[in-house]
C-alpha cells in the first residue's frame, strides 16, 4: 500500500511538472530577509496581494533596523491590505528584533533556528529554507494540505503530519518545487468549492475526483 502511495506521489508531480514548466514560488523577493517579511505577511492573504504591497513595502524598508525605526501604527498602514494587520506588525518587530540581537540581521539557514523567530512557523520557515537557501524542505499550505488529501497522499489536518508525510513519499530532490506545483493547481484547477475536475491533468490519480 505505501509503495502504491509513493508511486502515485511521483506521477502526480511528474504530470505537474509538465504542466507547471515555469512553477516556481509565487512571492517576490530579492533576497532571504524579504522572503521572510512576504511570507510573514501571506498569512490568510493571497500572494498576488502581498506581491502588490511589498513592491511598495520593500523600497521604504530594507532593513530589520528600517522596521524597526517606524512606529506600530506606521507599519500596520503599510500592510494593512494584507489583513490581520496589527498582528502581523507585531511578529514583523518581533522578528527584526530577534535579527538584530542574534543574528547581526541576518536570516539564518538552519531550519530550528528559523523556527525560533517570532512569527515564523514550519511553513514560513520551509519556505525560506527551500527558495532562498536551497535547502530541501516542503512548505504545507492551504493548498498543499487540501491537495493531498483529496489525492490520498496524507490523511491529516495537521501541517506538520502533512509534511513529514510528504516527505516520506516524494523524492527529496522535489521536496522544494513540490509545494509549488500542487499550490498552482489549486490557485488555477483545484478549487476548494468547485474544483475543475473535468480538466485536471491528475484527475485519473485521485480517489476524490468528481465524476459527471
Amino acid at each position: 500500500m505505501a509503495d502504491l502511495v509513493k508511486q502515485r506521489a511521483k506521477k502526480v508531480i511528474k504530470l505537474l511538472k509538465k504542466e507547471y514548466p515555469e512553477v516556481k514560488i509565487a512571492l517576490d523577493f530579492e533576497s532571504p530577509f524579504e522572503l521572510l517579511i512576504a511570507t510573514i505577511l501571506s498569512a490568510q492573504c493571497t500572494d498576488a496581494r502581498v506581491n502588490v504591497v511589498t513592491a511598495t513595502l520593500f523600497k521604504k524598508y530594507k532593513s530589520p533596523m528600517d522596521f524597526l525605526s517606524v512606529s506600530n501604527e506606521e507599519l500596520e498602514k503599510d500592510i494593512f491590505s494584507t489583513g490581520f494587520y496589527k498582528q502581523k506588525a507585531k511578529s514583523i518587530k518581533a522578528c527584526c528584533k530577534t535579527l538584530l540581537e542574534e543574528y547581526a540581521g541576518n536570516v539564518p539557514k538552519d531550519f530550528e533556528l528559523l523556527i525560533t523567530l517570532p512569527g515564523v512557523g514550519r511553513k514560513t520557515a520551509s519556505v525560506i529554507a527551500g527558495n532562498a537557501y536551497g535547502i530541501p524542505a516542503i512548505a504545507v499550505d492551504t493548498h498543499v494540505k487540501r491537495i493531498s488529501n483529496l489525492l490520498g497522499l496524507s490523511e491529516s489536518d495537521d501541517p506538520v503530519k502533512i509534511e513529514y508525510r510528504l516527505k516520506e513519499i516524494i523524492d527529496e530532490k522535489d521536496w522544494v518545487i513540490s509545494s509549488h506545483l500542487i499550490a498552482t493547481h489549486g490557485r488555477n484547477v483545484c478549487f476548494a468549492r468547485k474544483p475543475k475536475c473535468e480538466i485536471c491533468v491528475i484527475g485519473d490519480l485521485c480517489p476524490s475526483r468528481r465524476k459527471g
